[in-house]
């Protein structure tokens, strides 16, 4: 049609036309021409168009596929889930073994040498000083000062937490190259050393002689306050782990009985028993060395650590009793890969780490909270306490023996409560009161020269004192800081929290004398404040960790430690499980697709 519409123009152009016309009609014919352009371009613009629309139904396509990928995704996330929730409660059947009871046992002997060496120093004070004396006279040709010489009863207190500094510092350590068991064994050497130089002290006439025994001895027990626990946690069953965890502090409160039972002047806690007295803190080392070898090694360090499966399931079979075995390799295995990346983790990276810093950080203020609660000041010098508050000698070391007594009777009492009421609301009730029954011990400080009976208000607020912390303070933070912990860094947290505790005890130790002479009837208003301080801090920050597997509580952690993940934790707990468990089925190309099946809410949830 342009064509033919060209040729008249032609045509006309040829014509006698007036000028006018001609210059009109090429006007007309420029506009044509781009006319025809513009349809041609607007033709070629439909094209693109259409082959966008063909892109856009493929996309559309595409998403369609993947919506339907992601509910075959969250269908079987549900039932991976509810066959981690079936795990999880054949888990907490499980029941204590003869065999578990011999195993933990035997493991405990190492917090009963503890405890025996933490309170056998305290009855024979008198003697020890005395033999000090007698030392000090012999060499130098003069009598030593009263100041002098209980400065040197202090260093022969204090010494053993230096050595339980170094001790479980070096637990991690031992516990990796080694293992749990391995390191208890090896260990015991240091206390049969270690109690033979403290017990051959007078027959040396050397009082640097005990003070080398008792960090001989130290080192022996902090390499026992992070063995012990770390091997109890990983032996016992989900659903007992609270309850075996308390035996710990069981152990250490019959030791430290039995060290005060001994120490009495009718047995032991004379001038010539006391050697006696602590030669006796090899026994526990050589009773361990008989029993101990017939206990399996721990499973979790067996099976993640050393990746030797069979081994592991032959000590679970042994343990638990039965041959089926394979919810806590399953437990174990879900650990394991939610830790991989942190398998084999130095206490730097530990520190660094912004996942387990909160962890850490609650584990550190937990061990203070049982050191700086003021107890080792009653377990190292109660008998003074008593004496100095009004009480006879003899009637004092008799009250000492009444702390063992209360500490032994309601650690037995809690066993059972740890999994049952759980164990920051144990750690609660255990603070609190132990800061109303020291600001008691206080009172009855100040006004013992006004009313008589008030040296024996001190004594039953001491004693309360000590109940309040068999509940909670005692047990509690060894328990926890293995809990909060899976396999890779458990050592190394352990290893942090054992010498954290072992600094503030022995700064408990050394310093309680002077501070009981500088603030005289206001010696327990120190750790009054601190008791709050912790109480405030475990209200806010220290989650509950009863019947959780160590994979859950690292979620608690990941997922920003608030109220709700508290109450969700079980369930996110479930799903790090079915995570962990598809991540050898699910396709890189898939993963995002898992990520949003994740946020699938459980019922039990709403």
């Amino acid at each position: 049609m342009s064509m033919n519409l060209s040729a008249k123009l032609d045509e006309l152009q040829r014509g006698d036309r007036q000028l006018e016309t001609t210059v009109a009609l090429c006007e007309i014919r420029t506009q044509l021409q781009e006319l025809t352009k513009s349809v041609e371009s607007c033709q070629s613009e439909v094209s693109e168009v259409k082959r966008d629309m063909v892109a856009i139904k493929h996309e559309l396509d595409t998403v369609q596929q993947v919506k339907e990928e992601i509910e075959e995704l969250r269908e079987y996330v549900d039932r991976l889930e509810e066959h981690s929730h079936r795990r999880k409660l054949r888990l907490l059947e499980q029941g204590l073994t003869l065999f578990l009871s011999y195993a933990i046992l035997a493991a405990v002997l190492g917090m009963l040498q503890f405890g025996y060496n933490t309170g056998v120093i305290n009855a024979p004070e008198v003697n020890i000083e005395n033999f000090m004396k007698d030392v000090y006279k012999d060499r130098y040709g003069e009598d030593i000062s009263d100041d002098y010489v209980k400065r040197l009863y202090s260093v022969a207190v204090s010494i053993f937490a230096i050595g339980g500094m170094l001790g479980g510092f070096s637990g991690g350590i031992i516990a990796n190259r080694f293992g749990r068991k391995g390191g208890l064994l090896l260990n015991n050497v240091l206390g049969i050393v270690g109690g033979c130089l403290m017990g051959f002290t007078k027959m040396a006439h050397s009082y640097e002689m005990l003070f080398f025994g008792r960090f001989i001895i130290g080192v022996n027990c902090g390499l026992n306050t992070s063995l012990v626990p770390m091997y109890i946690s990983e032996i016992a069953p989900l659903n007992l782990r609270g309850g075996l965890g308390t035996v710990n502090q069981l152990a250490v409160t019959v030791g430290l009985l039995v060290s005060q039972v001994l120490g009495i002047e009718q047995i032991l806690g004379t001038d010539e028993g006391w050697p006696v007295l602590l030669l006796l803190a090899i026994c526990p080392a050589i009773l361990q060395l008989l029993l101990l070898p017939v206990c399996p090694e721990s499973p979790r360090y067996l099976l993640i650590t050393k990746q030797w499966e069979e081994e592991a399931r032959k000590a679970l079979r042994r343990l638990r009793a039965s041959n089926q075995v394979e919810e806590d390799i399953e437990e174990m295995r879900a650990e394991e890969r939610a830790q991989q990346a942190e398998s084999r983790i130095s206490m730097t990276e530990l520190i660094c780490s912004p996942t387990l810093r909160a962890p850490l950080i609650i584990g550190v203020v937990m061990q203070l909270s049982q050191q700086l609660s003021g107890i080792n000041a009653v377990f190292y010098y109660s008998t003074n306490l008593y004496t100095s508050s009004g009480l006879t000698e003899e009637s004092a070391k008799f009250a000492t023996i009444g702390i063992g007594s209360i500490m032994v009777v309601m650690t037995l009492v809690s066993i059972p409560l740890m999994d049952r009421t759980g164990r920051r609301t144990l750690h609660l009730y255990g603070l609190g009161g132990m800061f109303i029954f020291s600001i008691f011990i206080t009172i009855s400080f100040l006004i013992k020269e006004m009313i008589d009976w008030m040296s024996y208000l001190s004594v039953v607020s001491t004693l309360f004192f000590v109940v309040f912390f068999a509940v909670g303070p005692g047990s509690i933070p060894w328990m926890i800081t293995a809990e909060l912990f899976s396999q890779g860094p458990r050592p190394a947290a352990m290893s942090i929290a054992v010498l954290v505790n072992w600094i503030a005890n022995f700064v408990v130790g050394i310093g309680f004398p002077s501070m009981k002479t500088s603030l005289e009837n206001y010696t327990f208003l120190p750790f009054s404040a601190f008791l709050a301080i912790f109480w405030i801090f475990t209200y806010k920050q220290v989650p509950e960790t009863k019947n959780k597997t160590f994979e859950e509580i690292l979620a608690l952690f990941r997922h920003g430690n608030d109220r709700s993940s508290l109450r969700d934790s079980r369930l996110y707990g479930s799903m790090l499980n079915c995570v962990n468990a598809l991540e050898g089925h699910i396709p890189p190309a898939e993963s995002a697709a898992l990520m949003v099946a994740e946020e699938k809410p459980h019922p039990d949830s709403l």
